[in-house]
């Protein structure tokens, strides 16, 4: 009879057996927990990834917003300066946005209406 000493005994064993050894890791206890505590700081926590992105988002966004409204300022701050020290400068905002005019004058107002497109 032939001896079997060269039959791999990995190959003997059960398919179940082979497969729980490739994933034994699995069984670590600090594998586990480690695993566990990842998961809940990338997605439970209250500093998520998702939560960053968005409040990055929005914080870019206010940062926009932001410089927008201080141009605003510069203008209207700039514009004030003229309105005090300039008669002519009052009395052309008055016409452009009040539509006021003199006594002796016609005011016509043309709208732009979509027809003409």
């Amino acid at each position: 009879m032939i001896e079997n000493d060269s039959i791999d005994t990995a190959s003997s064993q059960p398919l179940e057996k082979r497969s729980w050894k490739k994933l034994s890791f699995l069984g670590n206890k600090y594998f586990i927990s480690s695993l566990l505590f990842l998961i809940w700081m990338l997605f439970f926590n209250e500093k998520d990834i998702i939560t960053e992105f968005r409040r990055k988002a929005k914080l870019n966004e206010l940062q926009k917003s932001e410089q927008h409204l201080n141009e605003v300022i510069i203008e209207t701050k700039q514009e004030l300066g003229q309105l005090k020290n300039n008669a002519q400068t009052i009395e052309k905002y008055a016409r452009e946005k009040y539509m006021m005019k003199k006594d002796n004058e016609d005011l016509f107002i043309i709208s732009p209406s979509d027809s003409l497109k």
